[in-house]
């Protein structure tokens, strides 16, 4: 049996029907055609599929859309603005912290709720926010240089 949800994705309202087992990756991918957010393990163990829920990072694809109901989702496809790339993103470019961009969705999220919350993070505090991130290709030290450049950029 489907069930009404209301979801609030990257300040745009969508009513659906669902079924209660979806899950919100699914519903953002499948049924709102927002393919940013990519699906990698299903089990919430490599962080591709990173979303922000009310501001915070949330794995999309161990949680039911019905769950989030009325709530505000915030998806890669919502961090540009009025075609002008958002400072992390023009970082992640600069210190060629993207190499096949498979993660970079959720390191960007991640990242971006960090330096909502903490403008000026320590390297600590960077690899603490993005450690549900797994990256295979970089190494990790381009990502955090990037998330670093674009604290430093904004401040």
């Amino acid at each position: 049996m489907r069930q009404k949800v209301k979801l609030i994705v990257n300040e745009q309202e969508y009513e659906l029907f669902i079924e209660p087992h979806k899950t919100l990756l699914d519903v953002l991918r499948d049924d709102l055609g927002l393919t940013g957010t990519k699906r990698g393990c299903d089990s919430g163990q490599c962080g591709a599929c990173t979303v922000l829920l009310d501001g915070k990072p949330i794995l999309s694809c161990i949680t039911l859309a019905c769950e989030v109901d009325g709530r505000k989702i915030h998806t890669i496809e919502g961090v540009a603005k009025d075609g002008e790339l958002h400072p992390l993103q023009k970082a992640f470019l600069k210190y060629g912290a993207v190499q096949c961009g498979f993660c970079t969705p959720g390191m960007i999220l991640s990242a971006s709720a960090l330096l909502e919350s903490n403008p000026s993070p320590t390297v600590e505090e960077i690899k603490k926010a993005i450690s549900g991130n797994l990256c295979r290709c970089t190494g990790y030290l381009k990502i955090i240089e990037a998330i670093q450049g674009a604290s430093e950029q904004a401040n």
